[in-house]
């Protein structure tokens, strides 16, 4: 099985399930699931689930970024430094 572009039918997953999640964590890539020929699951260890989870919020937080920054909405980092500066003291002080 290339683990680069598995290709496996329902029908393995039903009888070799145990196997295929041993595939797919060994190697940290997806399986594609068939059904009547055609794409309908996909198999994926669940770390690189969590891995490929935490790469699109970061991707999504930084084209939010990038919107507020093309909107004008952007703070200066000095701004933050000082905000953060200021509510850690307060924090410290209380």
């Amino acid at each position: 099985m290339n683990m680069a572009t598995a290709i496996e039918p329902v029908t393995a997953l039903k009888t070799r399930s145990a196997q295929l999640i041993k595939a797919a964590r060994e190697s940290g890539q997806p399986i594609v699931i068939t059904q009547n020929g055609k794409a309908s699951a996909v198999l994926q260890d669940a770390e690189s689930y969590e891995q490929q989870r935490r790469a699109l919020l970061m991707l999504k937080l930084l084209a939010q970024g990038d919107q507020e920054i093309v909107r004008g909405e952007a703070v200066k980092h000095s701004d933050v430094r000082k905000n953060l500066e200021k509510r850690l003291k307060e924090m410290r002080d209380a």
